[in-house]
């Protein structure tokens, strides 16, 4: 089972993304499951977790090179996420979890 996190400002809005694409990857047989966290949890999560990619939300962005840094040092893909796939329909979902799989090793 391969684990993405989304790192977002206060972990709402991350959260229903982050259950929305699970649900969509395992209706599509998907061994891919993603969480979310605050950006304040983000730096411990990077160096510490077993996680395989490290997602920034939108509303995150401007801690994206610290993140992105951070993820270089570890060994880790930190991506940003763009906005039209960071919308709780169907195409944003689909969207997301392209980026997941395009970017999770």
């Amino acid at each position: 089972m391969k684990k993405a996190l989304i790192i977002c400002a206060a972990g709402m809005s991350s959260s229903l993304m982050a259950k929305k694409v699970t649900e969509f990857f395992a209706k599509e047989d998907k061994a891919i499951t993603v969480d979310a966290v605050s950006a304040t949890e983000g730096t411990n999560m990077i160096k510490n977790s077993d996680f395989a990619l490290f997602l920034i939300s939108p509303q995150t962005m401007m801690m994206f090179d610290k993140f992105k840094k951070l993820g270089d040092e570890v060994g880790k893909p930190v991506v940003s996420i763009p906005f039209q796939a960071y919308i709780p329909i169907q195409s944003g979902i689909e969207q997301l979890a392209k980026l997941i799989e395009d970017n999770i090793n």
